[in-house]
């Protein structure tokens, strides 16, 4: 876990090699951090996403940082919590797992995630930060290619609960 932090800030701001973007199927923008994204980015963003086709919850795609400090966005989709019983954590588990090989495979040695489906998609957030920290530890023990794998909680209060929730996976 020693390249895994949990910071409370805006990802939009961060000088991250990428930053993940919690989007919607149709890749075009939406509200949460995947508008935030979209509009700090500026209207490149939103060009190069309508040439993606969309996105399946799981999935993962690059595009350019634009006016990010970030050289990539990296968007991916997570599923809409319906219970647990539609493969929800199945589905969140490959969100954080494929953004990571798809930093990989474009060099990205820094890379900052937000709460993936734990907004408008109702992911219980305890239960969301678990399944983020097994996908991204799983990931680290098999490809030691990334740096830093930066959390990023918008709230104080969910950074507080994600750290405890880190420290209690620890023990």
């Amino acid at each position: 876990m020693c390249k895994i932090k949990i910071i409370q800030g805006d990802i939009t701001k961060l000088s991250a090699d990428a930053i993940v973007n919690a989007a919607n199927s149709a890749l075009l923008g939406g509200g949460g951090v995947d508008g935030a994204i979209h509009r700090a980015a500026g209207s490149g963003l939103l060009d190069e996403c309508r040439t993606l086709g969309g996105c399946e919850a799981g999935q993962a795609k690059i595009t350019k940082g634009y006016n990010l400090s970030a050289k990539y966005v990296i968007h991916t989709v997570g599923p809409v919590y319906r219970g647990g019983t539609q493969r929800e954590p199945d589905l969140l588990y490959s969100c954080y797992y494929n953004s990571l090989k798809l930093a990989v495979q474009n060099n990205v040695k820094t890379i900052a995630f937000p709460c993936i489906s734990t907004g408008v998609y109702r992911y219980p957030f305890d239960d969301a930060c678990k399944i983020a920290l097994r996908a991204i530890n799983d990931f680290l023990c098999e490809n030691a290619s990334i740096d830093e794998v930066l959390l990023v909680c918008f709230s104080d209060t969910d950074c507080k609960r994600y750290n405890e929730i880190s420290r209690q996976a620890n023990t």
